[in-house]
């Protein structure tokens, strides 16, 4: 098939270069010029394992193009996907102002009829915007050609983002229209191999709800292991051993009850919110949607607060290794991380951080930890501990996994480790002579 997709961020652009791996013909459009520019010379602009070699082959076999103007890839296109960004609002809601006005600039440009399909995130009720704003730019143009709206939300985890979208769990697509979903069948088939059943059609506002509930089903996991692994800590439980019991019950099992630091991201925070307001538009109080936030608002500064029991709140002349930066391991994105909220209020207490991530640091000294006072950056982990009066581990990167513990023993000031993550064995951490902490065990 021919397909544009609008958005060369990270949905955009692993969705397109995940299309034309199956053979189909794509053009990614994105307004940035030096985007454009740097992905036609194999440049890509996040990290995501897998992409930027699957970028350049797909660009060598001539399957994959990128272009600046929208207007010039309509013509013969199949299928438009609007995958732009839909930022959070001041009062918590979806800014959709990015899919509108690429669902403008496709109804004045659209030639032939087509698919019109939003993979971004978006509440219930945009494509019904989509459609109506598509419409109004056409009978401008005195024009009556046909298109339909889907509803495709993204379900893809950073980090492994390509094995998600090439192995999908499901596909969900919104649509009334028999022959439109027909087309998103063909489109997806490859993808399944030997089976459709995973394939879900639905009425298009249950899709977009669908995508939602997903991200605020999962925030809800985290949130309430991490309430329970603080109860843990106050009446003496271990709330690792806590895990293992309820997650061998088949009817919870083990995805996302691992304690730690809070939920972060693109998606998480901002779905739970666009959720909650959606509720409160319609005149209900989502009390649970609150209290998932709450708990994760509150989770972000329990390794700090660690810290701050151990030392006291005057930290001036400590010196803190950190290993980790961004929110999850595989990725570079440092949106929401618990990290941010740890080092800040650290360092505003008079602490200096040493810092290492595989991937992150680049985005910490230029955006998110741009100007936050005594943060240093180190090439290695190790390096990171040299004169540091203790290491907080943040990101359970697969390097952090298996350290040699005598080396930090010989490095830090004091064999202190703060764990965010409960990565490490206590038992054999006390062996060593480490004062160990973890979330959800005194």
């Amino acid at each position: 098939m021919r397909l544009t997709i609008v958005g060369t961020g990270y949905v955009g652009l692993v969705t397109g270069t995940c299309f034309a791996e199956m053979g189909n013909n794509v053009t990614c459009v994105d307004i940035d010029e030096k985007k454009i520019e740097n992905l036609k010379n194999g440049i890509i602009p996040i990290y995501e394992p897998g992409l930027e070699a699957m970028v350049k082959r797909n660009v060598a076999n001539g399957t994959l193009h990128f272009h600046t103007q929208l207007k010039d890839c309509l013509e013969n296109c199949d299928m438009a996907f609007i995958a732009v960004g839909t930022p959070m609002g001041e009062d918590g809601s979806a800014d959709l102002q990015y899919v509108l006005q690429v669902a403008k600039e496709i109804g004045q440009h659209m030639t032939t009829p087509l698919i019109v399909v939003d993979k971004s995130t978006v509440p219930v009720g945009t494509a019904d915007k989509v459609r109506a704003t598509i419409q109004k730019e056409l009978k401008k143009r005195n024009e009556d050609i046909t298109f339909h709206v889907v509803s495709n939300p993204e379900f893809l985890k950073e980090g492994d983002a390509l094995g998600d979208f090439m192995k999908p769990d499901r596909v969900v697509v919104g649509t009334e229209d028999k022959e439109t979903a027909e087309k998103m069948r063909r489109l997806y088939a490859p993808f399944f191999r030997s089976s459709m059943d995973r394939m879900l059609v639905m009425d298009v506002r249950s899709a977009e709800m669908t995508k939602y509930v997903a991200n605020a089903m999962l925030a809800t996991k985290i949130s309430f292991m991490n309430e329970v692994a603080n109860i843990c800590e106050r009446v003496g439980a271990d709330v690792n051993k806590v895990r293992i019991g309820i997650g061998s019950d088949s009817r919870i099992g083990y995805s996302f009850i691992y304690p730690g630091s809070g939920y972060g991201g693109s998606c998480f925070p901002k779905d739970v919110k666009a959720l909650k307001k959606t509720a409160e538009q319609e005149g209900y109080d989502a009390q649970l949607l609150n209290a998932v936030e709450d708990v994760n608002d509150r989770q972000k500064f329990v390794i700090a607060d660690k810290v701050i029991g151990h030392y006291g709140d005057d930290l001036e002349g400590k010196t803190f290794a950190v290993w980790g930066l961004s929110f999850k391991p595989g990725t570079d994105d440092m949106r929401e991380a618990p990290s941010i909220y740890i080092i800040k209020k650290l360092t505003g207490l008079g602490a200096k951080v040493q810092a290492y991530d595989p991937k992150a640091i680049h985005e910490a000294q230029s955006f998110y930890l741009k100007n936050v006072p005594n943060v240093t950056y180190t090439k290695t982990k190790y390096e990171a501990l040299q004169n540091a009066d203790a290491m907080l581990l943040l990101t359970e990167w697969k390097e952090f996994r298996s350290p040699d513990f005598m080396e930090m023993k010989d490095t830090l000031m004091e064999p202190i480790i703060f764990d965010g993550r409960n990565q490490f064995d206590h038992t054999r951490l006390d062996e060593l002579g480490f004062t160990y902490y973890q979330i959800g065990k005194k």
